[in-house]
């Protein structure tokens, strides 16, 4: 098998299975491509982890874009970040399709009562935990120049020009999100209640609740929230706008900073700029936390289960795709008792 067919199978494989958030994707890509595969040693894979927390985006995104690039160069770049997020993307957008058609109905509102209590903790534990423990050419230019020309980034430009406001100016926003969003997917949820639900007033909390809700659940990056989103606003095509335009800025990040490498291993600067980033989003994640917290927690029984997914997180190592799917159940099988 040639190197840049292995990058195609491998990440199409990790996008469908990769499970559990950010943390969990990259110790998945470890075990297959450091131990498995023996694509890259133990200390590059540290290097290259380094690196995308200095830089904005989706870290195992970043981290599928970067490693595709030292299996089969530029090409091997952009086909390791489409491979990773294409499954995702298709998944998210056929439950967004579900839930503007089913949304309303019992079975999915009870589903999303159970799910969303448990979604909050998830988001903000996890999202803590990834903050205070990161550790202290041409080629790849023309591929990403190409990425760019060949996806509908001219159809952004398009619909924001040509009078297609909601279209053009909803792309805008997360392609804004995916060029300056620091922390991992867990501190999307702070960007989008910013934009979507406060300053444009397109989505309500807990409409964003549900997006984010989807994004964990599913494999993949949790930046897919974004292609829900996108079909709610824009249907179809809202949902491929908006899943391009947040995840092109890592590809540009990843070529632009590969380079940088050398001088960025060790440095004193860049560890206390990432330091201080960590503290910020930590702070953000949990002003939003609480602010949704009201959304989500509505009664007695979503206060219970918030309470008992924060016991969960703090002592044991449970996925919180378990939690996700226990509180779903749970709030199915409440809502069928009391119908």
């Amino acid at each position: 098998m040639s190197p840049l067919r292995e990058v195609v199978s491998v990440f199409l494989r990790l996008g469908v299975v990769a499970f559990g958030g950010p943390a969990a994707h990259i110790a998945m890509m470890r075990e297959e491509l450091v131990r498995r595969r023996r694509w890259v040693s133990d200390a590059q894979f540290i290097d290259l982890l380094g690196l995308t927390n200095l830089i904005p985006g989706p870290n195992s995104t970043e981290m599928a874009i970067h490693l595709g690039y030292l299996r089969a160069g530029a090409w091997g770049l952009v086909l390791g970040g489409v491979c990773f997020i294409v499954p995702a993307m298709l998944i998210v957008m056929a439950l967004a399709w579900a839930y503007v058609r089913w949304g309303g109905l019992p079975v999915a509102t009870g589903v999303l009562y159970g799910v969303k209590p448990h979604e909050l903790l998830v988001l903000f534990g996890a999202g803590g935990v990834a903050a205070l423990v990161v550790p202290r050419r041409r080629a790849v230019a023309g591929a990403v120049a190409a990425l760019a020309w060949a996806t509908p980034a001219r159809v952004m430009a398009a619909a924001a020009a040509a009078g297609g406001v909601t279209l053009g100016t909803m792309t805008l926003v997360f392609l804004k999100i995916g060029a300056v969003l620091y922390g991992s997917g867990y501190v999307l949820l702070a960007f989008l209640r910013a934009d979507f639900v406060e300053r444009l007033g397109w989505l309500t909390d807990r409409q964003l609740l549900d997006a984010v809700a989807v994004g964990q659940v599913t494999p993949g990056p949790v930046f897919t929230t974004a292609t829900f989103i996108g079909f709610l606003l824009a249907g179809w095509t809202g949902a491929v706008l908006a899943t391009v335009a947040i995840f092109l800025p890592s590809f540009v990040f990843v070529a632009a900073s590969r380079p940088l490498l050398p001088r960025l291993r060790g440095s004193r600067r860049a560890a206390a700029f990432l330091d201080g980033v960590n503290v910020a989003a930590l702070g953000l994640m949990a002003a939003v936390t609480w602010q949704l917290g009201r959304a989500a927690v509505v009664d007695p029984l979503t206060a219970a289960l918030a309470l008992a997914a924060a016991v969960l997180l703090v002592r044991t190592r449970v996925n919180s795709v378990w939690l996700l799917a226990a509180g779903g159940a749970l709030g199915l099988a409440w809502r069928a008792l009391h119908a």
